[in-house]
């Protein structure tokens, strides 16, 4: 069987995304060993494949070209038995490749606000004939059914997972090394935000936070509210002067950009992390929070419902509530503090996100 796996960007680029084709690429070249089975993966925005989740063999990248990319894509989807999309706009691949080889197994990804907009006429049709489109949570599968009438028969809700290369800690303390860069005390509650931070997509609720920041101090007088993430210029100018005429200069820290190999380390540093958001397909960065025994406060009206496993990995709230949104805060900081309850959290997560699971996952949905 010839496997092609397709998708915008992998290794070039960081984000959600990202991060699912590189599990769905790590998963597929380890069951190559049980499968015969030959995979090709086309990246059209990556130059070089990281090793560790594919084999130089399987990689073709196209650094950008368009035209290349498609062409190149299609030749060789002409010859494969099951194709992968990781993306809507990969459409033009699975409307032609149906056309003139119907009995193509198709996979399309469908990962959250791509598909719940109006889409094109091309990417209607690729709902159509996609096999099997994989919804990343039930909200963007109910989404699919609302918005585009996919007949729900085709669709399968498969979660994301934390990355194959996600090590949980074991010892969920503060960092001391964190505590002193950003001149913070270990018993000084902490709230941790991680997006990245656009001034096109206003939907994470770090401002429903830093509203509410005001009533917290009352209660919590030493309260830290970190937000890590890239910000483009306008998005850094416009929280700078939202923090600045809300008094809270000192409350409130803008990180910028956290390398991978520093994740662990700031999801460990806050008491709760917090991402009220009306916008998440799923949501890995709260999975990755909760495998650090941190809980979670996530907004109830997308798909974050999925990855807090309906509450059990923190609080879901209605994000345009800041009451409701003050009142889970201060009781996700009295109530998880503990030692017991931070590995309870840590626990829970691993067994339902865990890379081992997905992998089984896939290896179910491809090969039986």
């Amino acid at each position: 069987m010839n496997l092609l796996y397709l998708a915008l960007s992998t290794f070039s680029q960081t984000g959600g995304i990202e991060k699912v084709n590189k599990s769905w690429l790590k998963a597929l070249s380890n069951l190559q060993e049980g499968f015969q089975f030959k995979l090709s993966a086309h990246l059209l925005m990556d130059n070089q494949a990281d090793t560790n989740y594919l084999s130089k063999n399987s990689f073709k990248g196209f650094k950008g070209n368009k035209i290349y990319f498609i062409l190149s894509s299609l030749t060789k989807a002409l010859k494969s038995d099951v194709i992968v999309l990781s993306h809507i706009n990969l459409a033009i691949i699975a409307v032609l490749v149906k056309k003139v080889k119907p009995k193509t197994q198709i996979f399309l990804h469908a990962h959250g606000i791509e598909v719940w907009r109006p889409l094109s006429k091309l990417q209607r049709k690729a709902l159509q004939v996609a096999d099997r489109i994989l919804a990343v949570s039930t909200f963007t599968a109910n989404e699919l059914i609302r918005i585009h009438g996919v007949d729900k028969t085709k669709i399968q809700v498969l979660n994301n997972a934390l990355a194959p290369d996600f090590k949980a800690p074991e010892d969920l303390s503060k960092p001391a090394n964190l505590l002193k860069q950003y001149d913070l005390q270990t018993d000084q509650p902490i709230l941790f935000t991680l997006a990245r931070l656009s001034s096109a997509e206003q939907y994470k609720g770090y401002d429903q936070v830093i509203e509410v920041m005001p009533a917290l101090l009352k209660r919590f007088p030493d309260l830290v509210y970190l937000i890590g993430g890239k910000a483009d210029t306008a998005e850094q100018e416009r929280l700078n002067g939202l923090i600045e005429k809300q008094g809270l200069v000192n409350n409130i820290k803008l990180l910028g950009f956290i390398p991978d190999t520093e994740l662990i380390d700031h999801y460990l540093l806050g008491d709760v992390f917090v991402m009220p958001s009306k916008g998440e397909g799923f949501g890995i960065s709260f999975i990755e929070a909760a495998a650090c025994g941190r809980p979670v406060l996530a907004g109830n009206t997308d798909g974050s419902t999925d990855a807090v496993l309906n509450g059990q990995l923190g609080q879901l709230i209605n994000p345009d509530n800041l009451t409701e949104m003050e009142t889970a805060i201060t009781q996700l900081f009295k109530e998880n503090r503990s030692e017991a309850n931070a590995y309870t959290i840590q626990q829970k997560c691993l067994k339902a996100f865990s890379f081992e699971a997905y992998q089984e996952k896939i290896k179910k949905l491809i090969f039986q």
